[in-house]
């Protein structure tokens, strides 16, 4: 029996992309983090790789592509072939990066397809106890309005906002204090505790180290509620600054143009590989919480991201590069 071409062709388009997710991965997956090696995204992205390889016998292989502020690796996978053999490991940054450069050289919302979720990590505020003598926020804010125009603090595009939305809550004056810019968290926190800057925010994992070192005082987590990685430091608002709550996020992405379904099964892997009690382990460990999602819900909670960090970022007066 002859089949007609025409009648082939529609029958390979119509399974085309169900049989994809069938044999989905037949071959090593590239992971790309655009982070140095170390960083919390790196470490996520091994032990993701890790979970990943066990599940589908096919090698995941993460390759640290770093620089300009996340923007060089994240160009590299919107330039690659959609078909589900490169993956994005990207933070919270897809989405305030889309308000802070003026040339991305992408389009987050278009050049990529959301996959889920992985985790959420809040920040915590540390100050140099010998150098600004404080043991609660409510001390650090006073410490902060009666030295106007003498306090120093730094780090990253997210502690500069994290600080600016504690000024506007706590009726602090931002142009009384001076920011430091600082290519990342490890840096500032060199200077905090050489007494250079008077108090930073850093991600939880790096906080709570530095924390239990001694040197360094944790004054406060930046999420709604403690986290079980250290439920000795208080939230912003049980230390006296209602309605702060200002989290991070480590997330999956896929060339804009990746088949749907190879989407919805590596969100459906990366969720059961985080939701095991080792995943949930690992990430207690990094001060982390499992945060799944699906591609769907995950476009919706993206934008609403970009909306609410434009919002915090013309806030906080940070004009685009």
């Amino acid at each position: 029996m002859n089949i007609p071409r025409i009648l082939l062709l529609v029958l390979a388009l119509t399974f085309a992309t169900p049989l994809a997710a069938q044999s989905w991965p037949s071959r090593p997956v590239t992971i790309v983090v655009p982070y140095l090696p170390g960083s919390g995204p790196d470490v996520i992205a091994r032990f993701l790789a890790d979970q990943l390889h066990e599940r589908t016998g096919q090698p995941f292989i993460v390759v640290n592509r770093a620089g300009a502020s996340s923007m060089v690796g994240t160009q590299a996978v919107a330039r690659a072939a959609p078909d589900g053999y490169t993956i994005l490991l990207q933070t919270v940054l897809a989405a305030m990066n889309v308000h802070m450069f003026k040339q991305l050289g992408y389009d987050q919302v278009k050049d990529f397809a959301p996959v889920t979720t992985l985790a959420t990590a809040a920040f915590i505020l540390l100050v140099n106890p010998e150098v600004v003598p404080v043991a609660s926020v409510a001390e650090l804010t006073q410490f902060i309005r009666t030295r106007p125009g003498k306090i120093t603090y730094g780090g990253g595009t997210t502690v500069q906002v994290a600080s600016v939305l504690y000024f506007s809550l706590t009726g602090l004056r931002q142009e009384q204090s001076t920011f430091i810019p600082y290519k990342g968290g490890p840096a500032a926190v060199n200077d905090l505790r050489g007494g250079q800057i008077h108090f930073t925010f850093v991600d939880a994992t790096l906080g709570i180290q530095q924390a239990r070192g001694g040197k360094l005082r944790a004054l406060a987590i930046t999420s709604a509620k403690r986290t079980a990685a250290a439920r000795d430091i208080p939230s912003m608002a049980e230390a006296g600054v209602q309605n702060y709550d200002l989290v991070g996020w480590y997330a999956l992405f896929l060339p804009g143009s990746a088949p749907k379904d190879i989407a919805q099964k590596l969100a459906e892997l990366c969720n059961a590989s985080m939701g095991t009690e080792k995943g949930r382990e690992f990430l207690k460990t990094l001060a982390m919480d499992p945060y799944p999602s699906s591609p769907e819900n995950f476009a919706q909670f993206l934008n609403r991201e970009i909306v609410k960090w434009g919002r915090l970022i013309k806030e906080a007066g940070i004009a685009p590069q």
